[in-house]
């Protein structure tokens, strides 16, 4: 028996076959209000289709997230039913045109009511966790229904940051930075002369009153809200460093430093993943661009003063970055801080302690009375840096127990005592 072969052309339209009758069979069913069939016609279908869609006419394709969204929302899936009908608006092209847009309106206009209502209501009582996924629900129907009201997308962002919920809110931030979304909105408002009150009107309609003479409006007034996109990108470019993505957090810094050069936030995040993914060179360089930029950063020229310090032959730099931080800020206790520890040389202490003792068991007294008394000149040169620290921070108890060390070291019997007693005190509690 001779064998028959089926060309890629002949499984192609089988295929093709297969989709629109599954589909077309998913629509009709749930215009029916059929919801058990459509869901199984939709299965079908998306057996057939499989994670590619590119192939399936977008007509066919808008059929399909009609009847999977309506049928999921009637099932009472509000999220995944928003997010499928959301699917819609992304098949615009130049070539094709969503036509379900006005079915789905009449649908979801309640849904929309009831979803902004429970979102807002967990906003208010901090239930942040609720209130993100329903503002996302509210943003997927309405766009759905062809309004695309990035407000909701932006809300939704914000509270999947304060619910912590960090990979979400990073998905939602991206979808507004790449959409070019700013925040920026006109609100147009006038004075109904025969009730007294202020309105909020839409701008044709604000427009055609302001034209018309001895009108039912007056004291015309617009409101434009302030740009976000600048707090977009500091918000997400922080998350990402959060979450440890470290190539993503350095890439979206340098796309917004470009659009905001003088942004201390986004200097600071590209340092940082630049450091955790011990890129030292970039973040180095990072450091010094954004200190030329911004004289006023301190904690750039902080981060200078770090890096330095890891170099032994780079102390009076590192001191140098440390001394203009505290000009910036006094109070900046991190510097005062290490510009102690590289005073008293701390990362070789343990090492003089030894030739001390070495030097003390060979009964060589003198040349260890050398070691110790340059330990002592270090230590009181450190001294002042060390209680600036604790004025800076006084309930830091390493600054305490470091404190009562040196004036232990360089003989202050009185504020050793004093410090003593500061760290048992800050022990107990």
């Amino acid at each position: 028996m001779k064998k028959i072969m089926l060309s890629l052309a002949m499984v192609s339209v089988t295929f093709a076959f297969a989709q629109k009758k599954e589909i077309n069979a998913a629509f009709k069913a749930i215009e029916a209000g059929d919801v058990g069939a459509a869901k199984t016609q939709v299965s079908a279908a998306e057996a057939v289709i499989g994670a590619n869609t590119s192939s399936v006419d977008p007509a066919l394709l808008e059929k399909l997230y009609y009847a999977k969204g309506i049928a999921l929302l009637k099932s009472g899936n509000i999220g995944e039913g928003a997010s499928t009908l959301a699917k819609i608006n992304g098949l615009k092209t130049s070539k094709f045109t969503p036509t379900l847009a006005g079915k789905i309106g009449g649908t979801i206009s309640p849904i929309v009511q009831t979803s902004n209502k429970a979102a807002m209501d967990a906003y208010n009582a901090k239930n942040y966790a609720v209130a993100g996924p329903k503002f996302r629900e509210v943003y997927d129907l309405l766009r759905a229904a062809g309004q695309d009201n990035k407000q909701y997308l932006y809300y939704s962002a914000i509270t999947y940051a304060l619910a912590e919920d960090k990979a979400n809110a990073i998905n939602a931030y991206n979808d507004l930075i790449n959409s070019g979304y700013t925040g920026v909105e006109t609100k147009y408002f006038a004075k109904n002369k025969k009730s007294g009150a202020v309105e909020e009107l839409d701008k044709t309609s604000w427009d055609l009153m302001k034209k018309t003479a001895n009108g039912d409006y007056t004291d015309f007034k617009t409101e434009t809200s302030k740009s976000v996109e600048e707090e977009l990108y500091e918000t997400n470019a922080s998350l990402m460093l959060d979450t440890g993505k470290y190539d993503d957090a350095i890439a979206l810094a340098a796309k917004g430093l470009q659009k905001f050069p003088k942004n201390i936030k986004l200097g600071e995040v590209q340092g940082l993943a630049y450091y955790k993914s011990g890129k030292t060179d970039q973040f180095l360089a990072s450091l010094k661009a954004q200190v030329e930029k911004n004289p006023q950063d301190k904690v750039s020229w902080y981060n200078l003063g770090v890096l330095a310090s890891k170099d032994p032959s780079k102390t009076e730099e590192a001191l140098r970055y440390f001394t203009k931080t505290v000009e910036l800020d006094p109070n900046y206790g991190p510097a005062y801080q290490n510009m102690t520890y590289l005073l008293m040389d701390l990362d070789n202490d343990s090492k003089y302690i030894d030739q001390y003792n070495a030097l003390r068991k060979a009964q060589k007294s003198a040349e260890a009375n050398k070691i110790m008394e340059a330990r002592r000149a270090r230590f009181a040169k450190a001294l002042p840096y060390a209680e600036k620290w604790y004025a800076a921070e006084p309930n830091n108890i390493d600054a305490v127990s470091l404190l009562k060390g040196l004036y232990q070291t360089t003989r202050n019997e009185a504020k050793f005592q004093e410090f003593k007693a500061k760290e048992a005190a800050m022990q107990k509690k």
